[in-house]
């Protein structure tokens, strides 16, 4: 038996939501009677073109393109970006995890401002690099002033940043963006749930993608798993600067992305009107749903420019609130981190899974 790398042996595991036919048969409740509330995932799922060209797929026993040739074309039409700044990704996740591989050297530092989405710090552990957390302020803003410092002492090689951010759906401002972008280092916006920001048009106006080609230390990610319901099919995709891209082309799995997923995707550009008409759908549930909750003592929701709403809990322990949600078929995000203890994720639902959270909640507070 190999001794495993010490790295590997000390990996916090991510721990990710579990899919709802194995919550079903934990809870002994018929999948129907659960409401999701905990993922961030899209209600009203994909678009009907979607439905009718999985069902119409052909050549699933052919290997997909390679380079995603079609699905960059339709995507450097969706987003003003030349296609060869544009790499595709089995979800944003697989692109976060190549950009580490390519540029981290053992113990190179990959940065994060905490809280935020786990998959930073999880993958620069993996790829044998050191985290470095420049945590956030107590409203969650970024602490600039450290940040500029950090970077300027420790130098590290890469930046990331949730935009909004997860779990709090802070956005960031222009005149913070520009001062990122005058770090000494490569920085990396997240936009996985830009479109929540800007409702019908898809997030174009408030996204940096298209200052992309001419900027040398920005990438921007992206996903189709939000905004358009393909959270199941992991598919995304980055721009990114031209000195970079030989080297991602080169250790990228060839077949990254799979026919199904490639597929969707391009349903899914074809369906923006009704895409954007649902992300319009899920903005105005999301401020409803904050309204709602603010209504309540204990209970103190945050802004958000996101699909979901972190929201602070004193009426009783955020740990116990969790768990008769569960209880009740509701499931919400909860924290264990120190700096979270107190507090639930809920994603934006539909209009009656919020009313069936609140009838809980009213029950309950």
């Amino acid at each position: 038996m190999m001794p495993l790398p010490a790295r590997i042996l000390d990996l916090p595991p991510y721990t990710p939501v579990e899919p709802l036919d194995v919550l079903s048969a934990r809870w002994g409740r018929p999948v129907d009677s659960l409401v999701k509330l905990d993922a961030n995932e899209n209600p009203y799922g994909p678009a009907p073109r979607v439905r009718q060209a999985l069902a119409e797929l052909p050549w699933v026993h052919i290997y997909p393109d390679p380079e995603s040739r079609a699905l960059r074309a339709a995507l450097a039409d969706f987003t003003g970006v030349p296609a060869e700044h544009l790499l595709a990704g089995a979800g944003a996740d697989e692109l976060i995890d190549l950009l580490l591989r390519v540029l981290l050297e053992p113990g190179d530092r990959a940065a994060f401002c905490s809280p935020t989405f786990g998959m930073y710090a999880f993958g620069a552990r993996l790829n044998a690099g050191q985290e470095l957390d420049i945590p956030r302020r107590a409203d969650f803003s970024l602490d600039l002033p450290a940040l500029q410092a950090v970077c300027a002492q420790q130098r590290p090689k890469v930046l990331f940043l949730a935009n909004p951010n997860n779990p709090d759906g802070q956005l960031l401002g222009p005149e913070e963006i520009e001062t990122l972008l005058a770090l000494p280092t490569l920085v990396v916006l997240d936009e996985a749930y830009i479109e929540f920001s800007h409702s019908l048009s898809l997030g174009a106006a408030r996204s940096c993608i298209q200052q992309v080609p001419q900027r040398d230390n920005l990438i921007v990610l992206r996903t189709f798993s939000k905004w358009a319901g393909l959270a199941g099919l992991r598919v995304g995709y980055g721009a990114f600067p031209g000195w970079l891209l030989p080297a991602l082309w080169k250790a990228k799995q060839p077949y990254n992305v799979n026919a199904a997923a490639s597929a969707a995707a391009l349903a899914s550009l074809e369906e923006r009107v009704l895409l954007g008409e649902r992300v319009g759908q899920i903005c105005a549930e999301r401020e409803r749903l904050r309204q709602a909750l603010s209504a309540f003592p204990g209970l103190e929701p945050l802004p958000s420019a996101a699909n979901f709403i972190l929201c602070r809990v004193s009426a009783r322990p955020a740990a116990e609130l969790y768990q008769v949600l569960l209880e009740r078929g509701i499931l919400v995000r909860r924290y264990a981190a120190p700096r979270l203890q107190n507090y639930l994720r809920i994603s934006v639902g539909r209009p009656q899974d919020s009313r069936a959270l609140l009838d809980a909640l009213e029950e309950l507070l």
